[in-house]
C-alpha cells in the first residue's frame, strides 16, 4: 500500500502539515508507490533552524571525531548496499548495476570526506616578514543547503553534497528530489545510526516556492545545486544576490570526436555505454558523436547493430541493460524530442519509441534511439534530451570536428576516440569540456578530483568533489603573529606597514 512519507528534521521523521503531496511512481511499472510531502515554508524554516542550532556543537567537534562518524557511515552504506540499490532502482529506474554504482559513488564521496583531518589543513610560514609568522586556517561556515535532482538519489545528495559539507563542520538542509526522495531519507537515517548529532542533517521535499525560502534565508550560508541550466542560473543569481556562496552544476550536451583511425567495434561499445547507460539521464551522458566522414557509414551501422541488442527491462531485473525513464512527464518529453528530431530532418536510424516490455506495459520505457546527419541548428543537435538518444554529426577532419563540438554552449564532458597521440594532445588542449576523455566514454574522474564542468554547464568558482569541495565548504582565516623580544618591548617606532612588507 502506498504510504505518505515524512520529512527528516532534527534527527527524526516528522509528519508534514501540508495538504499537498507528490505522487511517487515506480517507473518500471508506472504504479504509485507513495506520496512525498510538499513541506510548508514553516517546515523548511524549522529544518534550517535545526541545522543552525546543531552547528555550534558540531563545528567545535574535532575533525578526527567527525571523520570517525563518517567512517561508520561508509561501513553502513556497504552493509545496506543491496537495500539501497533496490531503493534507487525502484524509485529512479536505473538498472541494478547502475543503481549499485549510484550507491557506490555515495560511498566514494564519503571516503573523500573521511580524509577531512588532512584535506582541511591550512598553511603556514615562519618569518613571512622578519619576526612575523602567518598561518592560514580553514573554518566551517554554518548552514548549507543542497538542492537535488531526480537522477542520482544516492550519489548527488550523499556523495557530492553532504559528506564533505558536514566533515568540514557545517550542517546541511537537503531539498531532496520530490519524485525520488526515499533513498536520501533512508541514508539520513544511516547517518543518525552512525552517531551523527541531531540537526546536522535534515531532509525536506518541497516546491520552488519553498526553495525561495532557502535562497533568501539569512542563516543559510551556501547553496549547492544540481539540475537544469535555466533553473541553475536563477538559483545562482538569487542566492548570490542574497550573499551566499553558490555552486550550480547544470545540464550538458556531451560530445565525442570519433577519428577514422579508431577501432570501430570497441569505440562503439564505449559510446553505447556512455549514451544509453542510466537511460541517458545523467549530465555526463554522451549524447552526440562527431564522426569523420571516412568511417561514418561503417560507424553508424555498427552503432545500430550493437544498440539493437540492448535488453530493455525493469530496473530491478539484474539482466536488464536499459531501464525506464524516471517519471512520466519526462518520458513524454523525451518522446516529443524524438518526434522533433524527425520533423527537423534528422535521419532516424534506430527508433526507441513504442518500446514495450512484456509484463511492464505501463512502465516509462524508451528504447535506444540513434539519429544520423544531425546539424547543430536542430533542437536535438543543440539541446540536451536527457534520455537514451544519440545524435551523429559528421565532419571532414579533426579541425572541423573540434569546432563543431566547441560551438555548443555546454561543456561538461568531451571525448576523443583515436589512436593518434598528436590529435589526442591537441584535443585535450583545445576542447572546451571541463572533463575530458581520451578513448574514455564517460570521463568522470574519481571523486578525489573535482567534477569540473565549464561554460553553461556550471555556475560558480569552486566545483564539487576533490579539493575544490573542501574550499567550497570552508572559508580561510589568516592569522599573523608577532612575539616581542626584550628590545622590541620598548620600541615605539612602528611602521605604517607593520609586518606586511
Amino acid at each position: 500500500m502506498a504510504e505518505k512519507l515524512k520529512y527528516f528534521c532534527n534527527g527524526q521523521y516528522v509528519e508534514s502539515k501540508t495538504d499537498k503531496y507528490y505522487d511517487l511512481h515506480n517507473p518500471s511499472t508506472g504504479e504509485i508507490t507513495g506520496y512525498a510531502p510538499c513541506c510548508t515554508a514553516d517546515e523548511v524554516n524549522a529544518a534550517i533552524a535545526a541545522a543552525k542550532a546543531a552547528y555550534p556543537g558540531w563545528s567545535s567537534t574535532p575533525a578526527i571525531k567527525r571523520s570517525q562518524i563518517l567512517y561508520k557511515v561508509r561501513d553502513l552504506l556497504i552493509e545496506h548496499m543491496e537495500e539501497l540499490t533496490y531503493l534507487v532502482a525502484e524509485e529512479n529506474g536505473k538498472c541494478w548495476a547502475e543503481a549499485e554504482g549510484d550507491v557506490l559513488k555515495a560511498k566514494e564521496g564519503t571516503e573523500l570526506a573521511c580524509q577531512v583531518p588532512s584535506l582541511m589543513m591550512g598553511e603556514s610560514i615562519m618569518d613571512a616578514s622578519r619576526g612575523y609568522d602567518t598561518t592560514l586556517y580553514r573554518e566551517s561556515m554554518g548552514v548549507f543547503a543542497g538542492i537535488v535532482p531526480v537522477n542520482f538519489p544516492a550519489m548527488i545528495p550523499f556523495g557530492w553534497m553532504t559528506p564533505v559539507c558536514v566533515a568540514c563542520g557545517n550542517t546541511m538542509v537537503l531539498k531532496a528530489a520530490s519524485l525520488t526522495p526515499r533513498t536520501a531519507l533512508r541514508i539520513a537515517e544511516l547517518y543518525k545510526e552512525a552517531g551523527m548529532p541531531d540537526g546536522v542533517i535534515n531532509v525536506v521535499t518541497c516546491s520552488r516556492n519553498e526553495i525561495d525560502v532557502i535562497l533568501e534565508h539569512p542563516d543559510v550560508k551556501g547553496i549547492t545545486f544540481v539540475g537544469s541550466t535555466p533553473v541553475g542560473k536563477k538559483i545562482y543569481e538569487k542566492a548570490a544576490r542574497n550573499g551566499k556562496r553558490v555552486q550550480c552544476l547544470c545540464q550538458a550536451k556531451n560530445r565525442a570526436l570519433v577519428m577514422s583511425d579508431t577501432p570501430i567495434e570497441r569505440t562503439v561499445a564505449g559510446v553505447i555505454n556512455s549514451a544509453f547507460g542510466c537511460a541517458g539521464q545523467r549530465c555526463m551522458a554522451l549524447s552526440a558523436c562527431v564522426v569523420e566522414d571516412a568511417i561514418a557509414d561503417q560507424f553508424v551501422a555498427e552503432l545500430k547493430k550493437q544498440a539493437s541488442q540492448i535488453k530493455v527491462g525493469p530496473a530491478y531485473d539484474k539482466t536488464s541493460k536499459l531501464g525506464p525513464i524516471t517519471y512520466e512527464k519526462h518520458f513524454h518529453e523525451v518522446l516529443a524530442d524524438i518526434d522533433k528530431g524527425v520533423a527537423e530532418g534528422a535521419e532516424l536510424v534506430l527508433d526507441g519509441r513504442n518500446c514495450k516490455v512484456e509484463g511492464f506495459e505501463n512502465g516509462y520505457y524508451v528504447g535506444p534511439t540513434i539519429f544520423d546527419h544531425v546539424e547543430e541548428d536542430m533542437t536535438i543537435g543543440r539541446d540536451e534530451v536527457f534520455g537514451p538518444v544519440l545524435c551523429i554529426k559528421r565532419c571532414k577532419d579533426f579541425k572541423e570536428g573540434l569546432a563543431k563540438m566547441n560551438a555548443n554552449p555546454y561543456a561538461n564532458g568531451s571525448v576523443i576516440f583515436t589512436q593518434n597521440g598528436y590529435f589526442a594532445r591537441e584535443f585535450v588542449r583545445h576542447t572546451d569540456g571541463g572533463m575530458v576523455g581520451v578513448n574514455v566514454g564517460i570521463p568522470v574522474p574519481i571523486g578525489f578530483f573535482p567534477f569540473a564542468g565549464h561554460k553553461d554547464s556550471f555556475f560558480g568558482d569552486l566545483h564539487c568533489l576533490g579539493k575544490d569541495a573542501y574550499r567550497f565548504f570552508t572559508e580561510s582565516k589568516c592569522v599573523t603573529t608577532r612575539w616581542f623580544d626584550e628590545e622590541e618591548k620598548t620600541n615605539t617606532n612602528v611602521s605604517t606597514w607593520d609586518g606586511t612588507i
